[in-house]
C-alpha cells in the first residue's frame, strides 16, 4: 500500500458560491473543490472556476433558470405565483412582506424592509456612500417616514 495516497476523504475542502444576482431569486452555483493540501485545493479551485466559465456552464446555468423561471405557472392556492417574494439578506432568506416604495418616496435604489422586535424600517438599497435616509414605521398609524 503506497502511504502518501490520503485514506479516505480529502482533508481539505473549499466551496464557492456564484450568484447571479443579490435577490434570493438568482441564479446560484455552489461548487466545491477537495484535495490533499490547502495548494492542491487552491489549484483546483483556480481550475473549476476558470472551466466553469471557459466552458459556458455559467452562462447555460443562467440561460436554464431563464428558461425554468418562464415555464412556472404558481403554486396551489396561487395562481399568481407561489408565497411571498423572498430576499437573502445578511445571510438570511426574508420574505417581502412590505411594499419596497413609499408614497412621495423619491429613492431611486428601491428599498428593503427590515423587521425587529421592537422597529420596522424601510431601507435604501443603493450602495454604501449613496444610501437615501431611511424610513420608519410609525407604530400608531403603520405609515412609513423619514425621521426628520
Amino acid at each position: 500500500m503506497n502511504s502518501s495516497v490520503p485514506n479516505g476523504p480529502a482533508p481539505f475542502e473549499i466551496g464557492f458560491t456564484l450568484k447571479a444576482g443579490n435577490g434570493f431569486d438568482a441564479e446560484w452555483l455552489t461548487p466545491r473543490v477537495n484535495g490533499a493540501s490547502a495548494e492542491e485545493v487552491a489549484r483546483r479551485g483556480v481550475e473549476l472556476l476558470s472551466a466553469l466559465k471557459s466552458e459556458g456552464l455559467i452562462d447555460l446555468t443562467s440561460r436554464a433558470a431563464d428558461y425554468t423561471r418562464s415555464q412556472y405557472k404558481g403554486g396551489a392556492g396561487n395562481p399568481g405565483g407561489g408565497s411571498a417574494p423572498k430576499r437573502f439578506n445578511n445571510g438570511r432568506v426574508e420574505s417581502a412582506e412590505a411594499p419596497t416604495s413609499v408614497v412621495g418616496d423619491d429613492c431611486p435604489h428601491g428599498r428593503s424592509l427590515v423587521k425587529k422586535p421592537t422597529w420596522t424600517a424601510m431601507f435604501c438599497d443603493g450602495p454604501d456612500g449613496d444610501k437615501c435616509e431611511p424610513l420608519w414605521q410609525d407604530k400608531k398609524t403603520g405609515q412609513f417616514k423619514a425621521n426628520k
